[in-house]
């Protein structure tokens, strides 16, 4: 997507998270933008399965029985294969679907105790459902999250720049931000931008200063070009085009254009 914004911080993910869905909300309230969107959301459920072990100690029953039962039960590891006509299958232990469908369901499992007896896994451990991040995205070793957007019609990508800075000074201590895609080469060639027209005025000027052998002349010729680059930046303040490398040069080139005309009618 065209605006990218990277959010990153030492804090845990599920803190980098709340600070990420915080500037989505207040994007999409503003109107700038036509999508929104984030690459971390907790939305991967778990679930977690916490074992007692202190009664799990005194019924003589190991952790490691414990963890052998449930990844056989409801894993999906193959211990062995067999052939049947040619072809070979995996053979899969585990509890049928029925059993394995609810987190609950694991409470229905049972283990055998140091006498024989069975035990159910529910007398032993607590089963609780849990949400994790679909992915731990890092950007320069810092946990983070990218802010991701599509501009509204009519919205240019300076808007959107300018709106997220102010949102970045109000992020946590600790936090910082960069950029990505189309807005990090706007705001690393915005200022280029400028200096490269002041170089090529410069250039003009003391090239047309050597050929009139005058200070004055040059002035009169390089006036008309404020005025033709405003004309030219109207099209950008209406939305009509981006500010993009084509546009960069286009706008250079009309300087030189501008220069020559002027060259000509003095």
């Amino acid at each position: 997507l065209p605006v990218q914004m990277v959010v990153r911080s030492d804090d845990s993910y599920r803190n980098v998270f709340g600070v990420m869905s915080h500037l989505r909300d207040e994007a999409s309230k503003s109107g700038l933008f036509a999508v929104v969107d984030s690459d971390l959301a907790f939305d991967n459920p778990v679930v977690r399965v916490t074992v007692d072990r202190t009664k799990a100690n005194a019924l003589g029953i190991r952790m490691e029985r414990i963890g052998n039962a449930l990844n056989t039960l409801i894993g999906e590891n193959y211990v062995n294969r067999f052939g049947y006509y040619g072809r070979s299958y995996d053979v899969i232990p585990q509890a049928v679907p029925l059993s394995r469908l609810t987190p609950d369901a694991l409470k229905t499992y049972y283990m055998r105790d140091q006498n024989g007896h069975q035990v159910p896994l529910s007398a032993l451990a607590s089963v609780r459902v849990d949400v994790e991040p679909n992915r731990l995205p890092q950007f320069g070793q810092q946990n983070s999250a990218t802010f991701q957007a599509i501009l509204a019609k009519g919205v240019t990508m300076g808007d959107a720049v300018s709106f997220l800075k102010a949102k970045a000074a109000e992020f946590p201590p600790g936090y910082s931000y960069d950029w990505q895609s189309d807005s990090r080469q706007y705001v690393q060639e915005g200022n280029a931008l400028i200096f490269a027209f002041l170089f090529a005025l410069i250039a003009i000027y003391l090239v047309l200063s050597v050929q009139y052998n005058s200070f004055t002349d040059p002035v009169i010729i390089l006036v008309s070009v404020p005025l033709s680059v405003f004309g030219a930046l109207i099209p950008l303040a209406l939305g009509v085009t981006t500010l993009n490398i084509y546009t960069e040069i286009g706008l250079i080139t009309l300087i030189g254009l501008v220069s020559k005309h002027g060259i000509l009618m003095v």
